[in-house]
């Protein structure tokens, strides 16, 4: 097993140490296995984007679907809960907040100050913890993007509801729920004061246009709030440390490998659908009400190990599956390249960039780096901490957290 191999199933397996290596058996009988307490596991990518296209036959309201988890946190009307004509309605006036040149300005301001004072750490030779600096970036983002004042609020609460949630849960408990609400509340008290302000540059302005009342708009921006940061967090780390050891460096960052990233790393590893009626996904029945998950990371990782030289017609099928398919594809993923490019642009400017210390995150939803620390050793950098190595690649200077 290679570096980026031992690494990638130690993050996966300390997120989920026991459905990780279970579902990973379970898929070895096919590509469509009933599993119980779970539901109909998939992991067949031709099979995913059929269920995640057909909203008629699967659908993210029912029981055990995506909604289910929500609706008592957020509300009946929002993104996730909502399907047809309501859900295409609501995505295309909020698609304008989210257009590749208006969400790349956004980054370009809010992380200009801490991408500068991440360039010039680096370049003093002190470590950095990207982890940290991806979680503080990307939540100033959404920030900006919802009405909520810089600087503000902690969303270690929003974080904590996000990875209370696991696979075989249909509902979040009554604790869970009255927890979520009461810290989603706080955080989108400054977001109400924009709502009715009626601020249309704004997420709670936009929706106040649309006819949203001020409980909906409050729950639409607890959506953005849950998952506008968890899945960067998850995401840059593992892209800057997949580059590392596979002896890369960050200069070494192109498009491709990014693509070829986000394929191997899932950052959306599961997807939810509850059948809305009888059916068949590759041969196997599933009732009305019953659970559709799709393996994501299985359906992604079946073209094969991380190889970000391949040729891109290989995993031309996949169309970004891990941003989803069909009228459900993130609305989110250009506000998530712009970031995942704005960092890097940062990290490409140190090719002897080495990971100094790292530890995978434990009991998350969206399995990731607890910490990364990165140092630059040369331009400037100062000299190696308790002598360790400073040859760049594979485990230079890293102190590894077992």
């Amino acid at each position: 097993m290679q570096e980026w191999e031992r690494w990638e199933r130690r993050v996966q397996t300390a997120a989920h140490p026991a459905v990780y290596r279970l579902v990973r058996l379970i898929a070895a009988r096919g590509p469509v296995v009933r599993v119980p307490r779970v539901g109909v596991l998939v992991s067949d990518a031709g099979l995913a984007r059929e269920v995640l296209t057909d909203t008629e036959g699967y659908t993210k309201t029912g029981p055990g679907a995506a909604a289910g988890l929500w609706s008592p946190v957020l509300g009946s009307r929002t993104l996730i809960t909502l399907e047809g004509a309501e859900h295409a309605a609501l995505r295309r006036r909020l698609g304008g907040l989210f257009t590749p040149g208006r969400v790349t300005a956004v980054c370009e301001r809010v992380l200009r100050a801490p991408l500068e004072d991440l360039e010039r750490r680096l370049s003093a030779g002190e470590e950095v913890d990207l982890v940290r600096v991806v979680r503080d970036g990307a939540a100033e983002v959404i920030r900006e993007l919802v009405g909520l004042p810089a600087g503000g609020s902690d969303f270690a609460e929003a974080a904590a509801v996000v990875s209370s949630v696991r696979l075989w849960r249909t509902t979040l408990t009554g604790r869970q729920a009255e927890r979520a609400r009461t810290a989603l509340t706080r955080l989108s008290e400054a977001a109400v004061a924009a709502y009715r302000a009626g601020d249309e540059s704004t997420v709670p302005g936009r929706l106040r246009a649309l006819g949203l009342d001020e409980a909906e708009a409050r729950g639409a921006v607890g959506l953005f709030l849950l998952t506008g940061t968890e899945t960067l967090v998850s995401f840059v780390p593992r892209l800057v440390a997949l580059a590392h050891d596979t002896g890369r460096g960050p200069d070494g960052i192109t498009d491709a490998l990014v693509e070829e990233a986000l394929r191997v790393t899932s950052p959306t590893p599961v997807m939810l659908r509850s059948a809305a009626r009888p059916g068949r996904v590759g041969g196997v029945r599933v009732e009305a009400g019953e659970r559709v998950v799709i393996a994501t990371l299985l359906c992604t990782g079946a073209y094969g190990p991380f190889s970000p030289d391949r040729d891109p017609a290989e995993t031309a099928g996949l169309r970004r599956l891990w941003f989803g398919a069909g009228p459900h594809f993130c609305l989110g993923m250009p506000l998530a390249m712009a970031e995942i490019r704005a960092v890097t642009g940062v990290l490409r400017n140190f090719p002897d960039l080495v990971i100094t210390d790292r530890r995978p995150a434990r009991g998350v939803l969206i399995p990731a780096y607890a910490r990364l620390s990165l140092r630059a050793t040369g331009r400037g950098a100062g000299p190696p901490r308790d002598g360790a190595r400073t040859a760049a690649g594979p485990g230079a200077e890293e102190r590894v957290r077992r």
